[in-house]
């Protein structure tokens, strides 16, 4: 679930609000973007890939809000880390092949019996 919109690396380019498929955030002139609406991020961690100063935080926990602090994100290294597997973003290599999300397709389903 999305997180943290770090108001320290933020550039406020809204790349963000356009690329939620649910509309989670919301524009501010000349401001970071709000998360407006957290309960409705299905933690597809498009922000995150897309945002080009890696100033979005989506944790992999998909129903649970999780407390996080900033400044140990960044120290971390943790910021913007979706993007950088992939290899997104100007110098960085692709790595588009070690994304391991088409995983979750091979976990069993609930209404299947094994």
């Amino acid at each position: 679930m999305i997180e943290l919109i770090s108001t320290k690396r933020c550039i406020t380019c809204n790349i963000c609000v356009q690329v939620c498929p649910t509309n989670v955030f919301d524009a501010v002139l000349d401001q970071p973007p709000v998360i407006a609406r957290q309960e409705d991020c299905q933690t597809c961690f498009m922000c995150e890939a897309y945002c080009p100063a890696d100033a979005l935080y989506v944790a992999p926990e998909s129903h649970t809000k999780v407390e996080v602090d900033e400044d140990e994100l960044i120290d971390r290294g943790i910021m913007g880390e979706y993007r950088r597997t992939l290899g997104w973003g100007y110098g960085r290599k692709n790595n588009s092949e070690l994304d391991t999300a088409h995983k979750l397709r091979q976990l069993p389903r609930p209404y299947e019996s094994n």
